[in-house]
């Protein structure tokens, strides 16, 4: 049988990147999550504002959470101004939150933001994996392919 296509998020204009987490974990599932914001964060992020480099989620209470991601207070904003490293709630249907929860707890895995986006319709969106850590050997076997493909490609390039 054949193998189902990952499932592709309608991403129009990407704010943050966490280019470091494929480097670090092995993805193993995406979700994708609504966030709770405040007007200026909304604001901030238009401007192209925001770090998700440090962060990662938590699942607790029946309910996800993003920590430590960095959206700066607004240059515009007045004294309704947010808080810059807040937690913030992920918006995510009931099974959704059942699942990274068990996964979590059972199988020792990281819920690790990828990405903060915004989609077609103009929300703000999270790109969460599901991840498990990658040991040192692991990472210089995912760099080792990489450098063979690049050189493939330069191979083929020059021969054709």
């Amino acid at each position: 049988m054949a193998r189902p296509h990952p499932v592709e998020f309608d991403k129009v204009k990407t704010v943050a990147e966490n280019r470091r987490a494929r480097y670090d974990f092995s993805i193993d599932e995406k979700f994708e999550a609504g966030i709770a914001l405040t007007g200026t964060e909304v604001k901030s992020l238009r401007f192209g504002e925001g770090a998700i480099a440090e962060s990662y989620a938590e699942a607790q209470d029946g309910e996800v959470w993003l920590i430590n991601a960095n959206i700066p207070e607004f240059s515009h904003g007045n004294r309704y101004n947010h808080e810059a490293k807040r937690p913030r709630k992920l918006l995510l249907n009931a099974r959704e939150i059942n699942k990274i929860r068990g996964a979590v707890e059972r199988k020792g895995m990281t819920l690790v933001p990828l990405s903060i986006y915004f989609n077609s319709r103009g929300k703000a969106k999270v790109e969460l994996a599901l991840a498990k850590g990658k040991k040192q050997h692991d990472k210089r076997a995912t760099e080792k392919a990489r450098d063979w493909k690049r050189e493939q490609g330069r191979l083929m390039r020059e021969r054709g």
